[in-house]
């Protein structure tokens, strides 16, 4: 009487998914390269390159020796390596990055130590696909790439 729904009728054709986060949790430390289609988010230690097509997020315990590439990036940790992030990256009052920075947007906390160069706007452009070519290659980085 009450269910309208009859045997064989769909409620919706929703599915129901949700966001993929990879997570490495604080105390975690993982030795290689850590590729992700989905957001990433460090607390632990990452000895090798993070490369995110999603969010990269870095908390204030955790810490990346190696390059970082991510589509947006939002730093609270330490990053020794470049940083190539295609859109928007935060760097928050704790941040420490050691390298170069490639980024289209800038937004830096006061308190947060960049030691290296800093490139933005257009260079973003190449950034991006420089990044998704990278990403089909097995994700090995240009610069690395020319230096082996």
């Amino acid at each position: 009487m009450f269910n309208s729904n009859k045997p064989g009728t769909k409620v919706s054709n929703q599915q129901n998914t949700s966001p993929s986060v990879n997570i490495i949790s604080e105390g975690t430390k993982l030795k290689g390269n850590l590729h992700a289609h989905a957001d990433i988010r460090i607390g632990g230690t990452v000895d090798g390159e993070a490369i995110s097509k999603g969010k990269l997020i870095i908390t204030d315990k955790g810490r990346v020796v190696g390059n970082v590439t991510s589509s947006d990036a939002d730093i609270a940790g330490r990053v020794e390596g470049e940083v190539r992030v295609s859109n928007r990256l935060v760097l928050r009052k704790d941040a420490i990055v050691d390298g170069n920075i490639y980024t289209k947007t800038l937004i830096v906390e006061e308190g947060a130590q960049i030691n290296g160069a800093c490139r933005m706007g257009e260079e973003s452009k190449t950034l991006s696909q420089a990044a998704d070519a990278d990403y089909e290659k097995g994700t090995h980085l240009k610069s690395k790439a020319a230096g082996s």
